[in-house]
This record gives C-alpha cells, sequence and structure tokens, in this order.
C-alpha cells in the first residue's frame, strides 16, 4: 500500500479491521483477491483508489459467482469512485458496516 494515497486511512480501517476477523490477506492485485473472493478462496475484499481495468472483470465474477459487490458507500459507482467491497451477502455487509464504523 506504500505509495497510494490516504495510507493512514487504510491502515485505520485495516487496524479495525483485524480486530473482528481472524486474519486479513492480499495479493496485492485487486483483480487477484476478486477472482479469489468469487471463487471462496477469499470471504471478503475492500480497497479504494482503484482503475476501473483493476476491477472490472472482478465485478462480473462477483456477481456470477453470487456474491454482493458495491463501492465502499454502498451504491453501484465502483468502476467511478475505484472503491469496492465484495463478499456473500453476510460477509459485504458486516465489512462495509465494520469499514464505516472504523472511519
Amino acid at each position: 500500500h506504500r505509495g497510494r494515497p490516504n495510507h493512514d486511512g487504510f491502515l485505520k480501517k485495516a487496524g479495525h479491521m483485524m480486530k473482528l476477523v481472524a486474519g486479513l490477506r492480499r495479493t496485492g492485485s485487486a483483480a487477484t483477491d476478486l477472482a479469489w473472493v468469487a471463487a471462496g478462496r477469499f470471504d471478503g475484499y475492500w480497497e479504494s483508489n482503484l482503475g476501473p481495468w483493476d476491477i472490472a472483470a472482478g465485478i462480473v465474477l462477483i456477481r456470477e459467482a453470487g456474491g454482493i459487490i458495491t463501492d465502499l458507500n454502498r451504491g453501484q459507482a465502483m468502476l467511478e469512485s475505484g472503491s469496492v467491497c465484495a463478499g456473500n451477502g453476510t460477509v459485504q455487509k458486516h465489512l462495509l458496516d465494520a469499514l464505516t464504523a472504523a472511519g
């Protein structure tokens, strides 16, 4: 995450999330992380400041797998906002709630 905008904000959210989950894992590629959520390898995923090329295919994969994917404002403007939150219906909602609580 080094060199990306709002590093302090990411650390705050990650720190909050670490108190709630068994572990955080990231491959370093939003496309791969979203594909792994769709495949069931990851339970959920969130990120911001992404390009459309990072997330477009992942949106399709998540939806085709029956998952839920929104932007961090719970809307459908992922390609415009560059933010995503994905998981199954339960995980994705809890993930968004926890991210909102983290500020």
